[in-house]
């Protein structure tokens, strides 16, 4: 799934966009990154509520290249900039994060586990 797609289903907005138009087709959902860490999968989406540093710093380590930040929450300035230097596309959505999982399930993205 594109992220035009991705946006247009959860209401999103892209606040920073990577390099390239990846297809992504599995979405982790967590707000404790420690797990995230722990996953090895190409092309995933991270769903998480977590709007701080640390989810950049994480997505970057494990090599993944979509944010979605759910309950409205807003990157800050130091998020976007780290973001923009690692191609990591962050949006924004003011769905809850089960709202967006179901929606996302429902359109076929696969849970990781």
């Amino acid at each position: 799934m594109t992220i035009s797609r991705i946006n247009e289903i959860i209401k999103g907005e892209t606040i920073t966009f990577g390099s390239n138009e990846e297809d992504y087709r599995v979405c982790f959902a967590s707000d404790l990154m420690s797990d995230v860490l722990r996953i090895d999968t190409d092309n995933l989406m991270l769903l998480t509520g977590l709007a701080n540093m640390q989810a950049i710093r994480t997505a970057e380590m494990a090599d993944i290249s979509c944010i979605i930040l759910a309950r409205g929450k807003k990157a800050t300035k130091e998020m976007i900039d780290l973001a923009n230097e690692n191609d990591i596309t962050i949006i924004e959505s003011p769905y809850s994060m089960f709202h967006i999982a179901g929606i996302l399930y429902n359109n076929d993205i696969k849970p990781l586990f």
